[in-house]
């Protein structure tokens, strides 16, 4: 479980793409890695992977196909720095929702206004999504639990806006029109849109 709380942007420093798998290394913060052991579960741009090889503050994964194809794992390369945060832990302020690290689609960027201090991006996603999406919902993005702010389903559109600490501790920051960002739908939205549509569906 996580809680779409960036602990930071950090780099790949190796990356081997292999038959179905790819292996990439990340090298993290001193604090960010203390105590961390293989077999611990950490939220890559949002996607929940393992840790598979651990050296001092570099940290391995292993991605198979599945996920290359249905992530943006797959579009990654060497030097790429990608959103990190370790699984929550009992006692954990939940500072933004609780997310699963498993992703539920791709979104891509397709605008973005920025003036001082304020960045706010235009996303899409194919239509079938956006039943769950709703102005002043939950949203995660890359591992961020963010907020949309307006959602507009005949176009299939959603935007957030970034505050400056958001900016300086993620890649939105760096990305724009045209990058592709994972997402993953706030679970208890999802539960309540489909068990009422299903009620209706029924009494129909």
């Amino acid at each position: 479980m996580f809680t779409g709380i960036i602990r930071g942007k950090f780099p790949i420093v190796r990356l081997e793409d292999k038959p179905g798998l790819r292996q990439f290394d990340i090298a993290l913060s001193a604090e960010l890695a203390e105590g961390l052991t293989c077999g611990a579960s950490i939220s890559v741009d949002g996607v929940c992977l393992t840790a598979a090889r651990i050296d001092g503050t570099t940290v391995g994964f292993d991605a198979m196909e599945e996920t290359l194809r249905k992530t943006t794992i797959g579009e990654l390369t060497q030097g790429n720095t990608v959103n990190v945060e370790r699984s929550a832990r009992m006692g954990d302020e939940i500072g933004g929702h609780v997310m699963s690290g498993h992703v539920s689609t791709m979104a891509q960027i397709v605008a973005v206004e920025e003036s001082q201090n304020n960045k706010a991006m235009k996303f899409q996603v194919a239509p079938e999504w956006m039943r769950y999406i709703f102005s002043k919902g939950f949203i995660g993005l890359d591992g961020a639990s963010l907020t949309v702010v307006d959602a507009d389903t005949q176009a299939g559109t959603f935007q957030v806006w970034f505050i400056p600490e958001t900016l300086r501790l993620t890649r939105f920051g760096e990305k724009g029109r045209g990058d592709r960002v994972n997402v993953e739908i706030d679970a208890m939205t999802q539960t309540v849109v489909e068990t009422t549509q299903r009620v209706l569906s029924e009494k129909n």
